[in-house]
């Protein structure tokens, strides 16, 4: 047996993805009766994928467009798309001079690339996630070297969220640690505090000055309205938290495939955005290529 065939050889199966390997499993079935409730998707009638009809006509516009191109993007992506995403987060009048953003492969790079920036430059390398959260959160912040810490969220006994339980876990974090919050439309519970209770969250983060790391996925998805699931980001970015966002498109706008997102970290100005920028490009090109 040669080095290569022993080295190969060793290598274990890797446990399938609990979510994609129920999709799979799906795509197996032959019973015509089959409904996949597993990958959240717009779907018509018939169960087949269906794409916004303004989707539809921003491709047309694209193809239509002369000065469009495939050249590289720039390390941190299109400058266009990224700020009218942040813009759709923050809200059109937000500063864009004080926000250090850029492109992301849909939330799960900009999650990766915001763990590997706070592993480094955090004054506390620990990120509090809610109990429960999506499945990705956990192994994609251990790899980008945080230790991951569980906070109470849910009470499965009432379906509702445990605040006093989330706040007592909050309370023992340590001053400057990093806690993770859904923005709206909370993954996989769907239960989200009420404007009420995100003032409560709030004050208690800006009396332990930790890190606000918002995942947005689901905006308009929670009320209907993407203003108004806006809410708890903005209220955050008005009360004065250090705040970063990690963007996904494509479940609110279904671009599964396209993998659109954007990774935002919210700075004092333009001097230190600029510094923050580096910082990310810097991991990007070795943690996430854009131009490959």
């Amino acid at each position: 047996m040669t080095m290569t065939e022993t080295y190969l050889a060793e290598i274990p199966m890797g446990a399938p993805d609990a979510i994609l390997g129920i999709a799979e499993n799906f795509k197996k079935c032959t019973d015509p009766k089959k409904v996949n409730v597993c990958v959240g998707a717009y779907r018509d009638e018939n169960g087949k994928p269906w794409i916004l009809p303004s989707v539809r006509e921003a491709e047309k516009i694209m193809l239509d467009d002369p000065n469009e191109n495939k050249e590289y993007a720039s390390i941190s992506g299109d400058a266009a798309y990224v700020n009218e995403a942040i813009k759709f987060a923050y809200g059109q009048n937000a500063d864009l001079d004080k926000l250090a953003a850029v492109q992301t492969l849909s939330g799960t790079g900009a999650c990766r690339i915001g763990g590997h920036f706070l592993a480094k430059y955090a004054p506390v390398k620990k990120i509090y996630i809610p109990d429960p959260t999506w499945g990705n959160h956990i192994q994609i912040f251990e790899e980008a070297g945080l230790e991951v810490i569980r906070y109470r969220y849910y009470d499965r006994s009432t379906n509702g969220l445990n605040l006093d339980g989330m706040l007592e876990d909050i309370k023992a974090a340590p001053n400057g640690a990093i806690l993770l919050l859904h923005a709206c439309a909370h993954n996989p519970t769907g239960c989200d505090p009420t404007q009420e209770q995100w003032k409560v969250v709030s004050d208690l983060c800006k009396e332990k000055n930790l890190i606000v790391f918002f995942d947005s996925a689901y905006q308009g998805f929670a009320s209907g309205d993407a203003e108004a699931d806006a809410f708890a980001l903005r209220m955050f970015v008005e009360q004065g938290h250090n705040v970063l966002l990690a963007q996904s498109f494509a479940k609110n706008f279904g671009l599964y495939g396209e993998r659109c997102g954007t990774l935002s970290v919210l700075t004092s100005g333009a001097e230190e955005k600029e510094r923050v920028l580096s910082q990310l490009k810097r991991i990007i090109r070795y943690v996430q290529d854009l131009g490959k």
